[in-house]
């Protein structure tokens, strides 16, 4: 989400996520399956009305592609170069909503994901801690922090 609760997205995932959303929605049309249909096409069906809901929310409340200000902190919208550890390397990623792909090749790391939790807020040089879903904690160090549109 960014400073006002709105979650980010490019301008080509925006359009992904209403390409998804027409395509659930036309295969939903056609109704709940019958009393005596298998679990499988309940489970399929149900999982449907839960993704066009989640699309839905996201899509009313998404700032879509404006850049957010070039101050070297982490938040949506942000291209960020982080360092695990210690390690001499560096890993760069698009942080916004995970799922919803880039107008160009990166990875993208939702700020509900634990190292998108770990950096979100942090100014370029701030090394915070990550707890991992496996338990072990790792320091991550936020090496620098673009704007999207201008990475």
């Amino acid at each position: 989400m960014t400073e006002s609760g709105r979650a980010w997205l490019s301008a080509q995932g925006y359009q992904q996520v209403l390409d998804e959303l027409d395509q659930l929605l036309l295969s939903h049309r056609s109704g709940p399956p019958r009393q005596d249909g298998d679990d499988d096409a309940w489970a399929r069906h149900r999982w449907r009305e839960r993704r066009i809901r989640y699309l839905q929310e996201l899509v009313l409340g998404a700032a879509v592609g404006g850049a957010p200000p070039d101050d070297g902190v982490a938040e949506p919208g942000m291209v960020l170069t982080v360092r695990l550890d210690d390690a001499a390397e560096t890993d760069t990623f698009l942080l916004a909503e995970s799922g919803v792909p880039a107008d160009r090749e990166i990875d993208v790391y939702s700020p509900a994901s634990p190292i998108g939790q770990a950096v979100l807020g942090a100014h370029e040089g701030d090394t915070r801690p990550c707890r991992l879903p496996d338990g072990h904690t790792i320091s991550i160090t936020l090496v620098a922090a673009t704007p999207y549109d201008r990475g």
